[in-house]
């Protein structure tokens, strides 16, 4: 090895995947001068507002952040809440898996927490269905193709014999995915219909591909099959990760986002809670005016957008002199998931000690997963210590618009009592119920309406899972690389040095798996 290579070999790796793949820095000045250092405006205080901002503030550019919302954290925000025994609790929008293929997000999380000693690893993901299937990720190989062969092997609901069912080489396109070559590919395919097409087996469908695709608060006959397929690579094929993951170990703003705010604000950030922006204005000579709706409107150098696609959509419509035409068209078209439903419950008697922290759920109704928080949450834990309770979180995605509330909450609490029955008995201390709509949805044909990091016009960029980043990421970890990315495409524009990012795999593990994938046909 030459003395280049060694320089450019990465000094270390995000995880265990020693086919990890690295993405340089762009190169540049490492700091800014503080007197001449230029703003930037970052909108939107989620994971990707978050992650723009940390990555402009730590090259010393001046940085506003703008949060519509009392609290930081977007879809990871929590609040505090007083319960009807008088205890005063963090409630939030439900549980969130914090995968070791979310380098980005780890990094992020790294600025506070180095060693990651606020995540906490879950010991098994197990999944189970109505008709008493049931599956675990715990025993399953990391490494692919060990992690295929190993699921198959242990599997109850996909039997060696389901293999001789399927048409093999429709599913091909699993075997190597690209980005954005997934996307011309099975963009035009519903999830629904590709599994279909390639005969996956019935159950193995139902209880593993659903459970995970409805991970995207959407039905698998209106998601992309390119999605699917994608997901499937960074969480399976793609990944010597596994599918175990973390989990915080104190509500979110404990644990995540009250240390990133305050190292946010020692690095000079200017944090604008309880502000929505109204609009943005292109200056004649350059930057931008933001209108919020709390003060004046301010100049700026430069703008992140990193909205849900509702905010992104009305902030675009209320700004006429953003992008061209065809962008802001683009944009207009951006759909967002049907509601879902978090329902948190304090109840007076504890679950069974055997039952996991976290079930995946299929055939119980409208539940798609639940949790036993106390299993892990130290805020959670302490409250069913002191009262002999438990706190348990129910979730519902992808439900109809004219769903009623009422409804739907007693459904959720009746499929518990299915599902644990030791709970029947236990009185309801108090309840949350969370109604929620702004999730990105990625429909059949969709990929090309989705904005790009940067924009027509200059200095505008935009961060969220919404985005493309020609990366293979995806949920909060495509949230978290658009925020490096945007950061990084207007460090560039001053001179200044990016942050390196790291990603799974761009494409399959070995040659001979891509040769196969190669002789597949579209299965549409």
């Amino acid at each position: 090895m030459t003395a280049d290579n060694r320089r450019r070999r990465p000094a270390h790796r995000p995880g265990r995947d020693r086919l990890a793949r690295p993405l340089s820095a762009p190169p540049g000045a490492g700091r800014a001068d503080a007197a001449t250092a230029p703003r930037a405006a970052v909108v939107g205080g989620g994971v990707a507002g978050l992650t723009a901002a940390t990555a402009l503030a730590e090259r010393g550019v001046r940085v506003t952040l703008y949060e519509r919302e009392r609290v930081l954290g977007g879809r990871l925000a929590g609040w505090r809440t007083r319960l009807a025994d008088g205890s005063t609790v963090t409630m939030s929008r439900g549980f969130h898996a914090f995968f070791r293929q979310y380098y980005n997000l780890r990094a992020l999380l790294r600025r506070t927490d180095p060693s990651l000693s606020r995540l906490t690893g879950l010991p098994d993901y197990p999944l189970r269905h109505a008709d008493g299937g049931h599956d675990s990720f715990r025993r399953v190989p990391r490494t692919p193709p060990l992690s295929a062969l190993g699921f198959v092997a242990l599997s109850r609901s996909f039997r060696v014999r389901d293999l001789a069912r399927m048409d093999a080489r429709a599913a091909l396109p699993l075997l190597d995915v690209r980005v954005p070559g997934v996307y011309d590919r099975l963009d035009r395919i519903s999830a629904h219909d590709f599994l279909e097409a390639i005969r996956f087996p019935a159950a193995a469908r139902h209880l593993a591909f659903e459970v995970f695709s409805r991970s995207f608060f959407a039905d698998p006959r209106r998601l992309s099959a390119a999605e699917m397929a994608l997901m499937f690579h960074i969480y399976f094929l793609g990944s010597a990760e596994g599918l175990l993951f973390d989990v915080p170990d104190e509500p979110f703003p404990q644990a995540l986002w009250d240390p990133l705010a305050a190292h946010l604000t020692r690095l000079g950030t200017e944090l604008r809670t309880s502000t929505a922006v109204e609009a943005v204005r292109v200056l004649p000579g350059g930057g931008f005016a933001v209108a919020a709706s709390r003060g004046a409107e301010e100049r700026c150098d430069a703008v992140v957008l990193a909205l849900d696609p509702g905010a992104l959509r009305a902030v675009v419509a209320r700004s006429e002199e953003l992008g061209d035409a065809e962008w802001r068209e683009r944009v207009a078209r951006l759909r967002t998931a049907p509601p879902f439903l978090v329902s948190r419950l304090w109840l007076d008697r504890p679950v069974r000690g055997d039952r996991p922290g976290f079930l995946g759920t299929g055939g119980y109704g409208p539940l798609d997963n639940v949790s036993v928080l106390n299993r892990w949450e130290g805020e959670a834990a302490r409250w069913a210590a002191r009262t002999g309770g438990s706190v348990v979180e129910l979730h519902a995605y992808a439900l109809p618009g004219d769903a009623d509330r009422e409804v739907r909450q007693k459904e959720l609490l009746g499929e518990l009592h299915r599902i644990y029955p030791e709970t029947r008995g236990a009185r309801v201390v108090d309840a949350r119920h969370e109604w929620r709509a702004d999730c990105p949805l990625f429909p059949v044909g969709g990929y090309g309406d989705r904005p790009a990091v940067r924009t027509p016009t200059p200095g505008l960029v935009v961060a969220g899972d919404t985005v493309r980043t020609g990366l293979p990421v995806a949920l909060m970890e495509r949230a978290a690389a658009s925020g490096f990315l945007a950061a990084n495409a207007l460090l560039s524009r001053w001179g200044l040095r990016g942050h390196p990012l790291w990603t799974v795999p761009d494409r399959g593990r070995g040659a001979l798996l891509r040769w196969m994938a190669s002789r597949s046909a579209h299965p549409g």
